[in-house]
């Protein structure tokens, strides 16, 4: 079903815009529909699904490894470390030595560093705080924002803009070669995370659980770690920070389908690729022809959300 819906959604969403297009005409070739069609709205969806299924498994990942319902990319500052990673590669123009390498290169190592960062920060001895866990992303959230806004200050008219408008959360018609760089980091490294859902199972329930069943937790942390920040990390040097889909998508499903991770992930995936593309069908539409920025749209719908999700787990704290 998940599946289905997906393959509607990439079908309707490029047909949707400002300027009405015809498919057939766009298939003979005939201008401007090809050109609008397979130039400007079919690498935006695509783009769009990617970033999608790759944040909302990163947020199920984190939240299995964590054993918190509130651990996401954009939560635990991950997304920001890695945004702070890319700025710091326009700003000092490393981008225009290396090209985009460089921003993927650091966005990935900001976020593995931050990560790293935020759970040494909140762990006491073997275990870790949940409340400590949202305080230390919040305030590191803070820490990267404020270096971000100094570097922006810092550097040239030129990349001050470039990070101005990168640092908003928005999809772009990417070339090909960038589809096909994120497509071959993304699959294989989501491929991964599912082949090893009975391990995400058993360490959601615990460490010492899942070591009596076999599992190496040490290892299998430090995979999940690894592939969560590659895959924000990956996604955020192109897109920047868009924050909460690794919220909404897992715990819609979750009503649905159970916390069993053989089905959550993959569902996860594809819901949260079709979640994204709608949300940037709706922000590249609202106000047209003007563009309101995804990550607008996703904030919008992601902090009522979060707030519901906070009070709710409070209350069954309290109960």
């Amino acid at each position: 079903m998940a599946f289905l819906f997906l393959v509607v959604t990439l079908l309707v969403a490029p047909t949707i815009g400002s300027s009405e297009i015809s498919l057939t005409r766009a298939f003979q070739g005939e201008s401007p529909d090809r050109e609008i069609f397979f130039y400007a709205r079919l690498p935006r969806v695509l783009m769009a699904m990617l970033a999608g299924a790759a944040l909302a498994t990163a947020g199920v990942l984190f939240q299995a490894l964590l054993r918190d319902a509130l651990a996401t990319p954009y939560t635990l500052g991950v997304s920001s470390g890695a945004a702070l990673g890319a700025v710091i590669a326009i700003s000092f123009g490393l981008q225009e030595i290396f090209q985009l390498s460089a921003i993927w290169f650091c966005s990935f190592l900001g976020a593995g560093l931050v990560l790293v960062l935020v759970l040494g920060i909140a762990s006491e001895g073997r275990r870790i705080s949940s409340f400590t866990l949202l305080l230390t992303g919040v305030t590191i959230n803070s820490i990267c924002l404020a270096l971000i806004l100094f570097l922006q200050s810092s550097t040239t008219f030129g990349r001050s803009l470039t990070i101005m408008r990168w640092l908003m959360g928005g999809i772009e018609s990417e070339q090909t070669e960038v589809l096909i760089f994120l497509s071959a980091i993304v699959l294989p490294v989501c491929c991964v995370i599912f082949w090893r859902w009975r391990e995400w199972n058993l360490l959601s329930i615990g460490d010492d659980w899942a070591a009596t069943r076999g599992v190496p937790v040490k290892k299998a942390i430090l995979i999940g770690f690894f592939a969560g920040s590659l895959l924000t990390g990956s996604i955020t040097a192109f897109t920047g920070p868009i924050g909460f889909v690794g919220l909404i998508v897992p715990h819609a499903l979750r009503l649905k389908l159970g916390a069993d991770h053989r089905l959550l992930l993959p569902a996860s995936a594809l819901i949260g690729a079709s979640f994204l593309i709608i949300c940037d069908t709706v922000a590249r539409t609202v106000t047209a022809p003007a563009e309101v920025p995804v990550g607008v749209i996703t904030a919008m719908l992601g902090g009522p959300f979060f707030i519901w999700l906070l009070r709710s787990k409070r209350r069954s704290l309290w109960l």
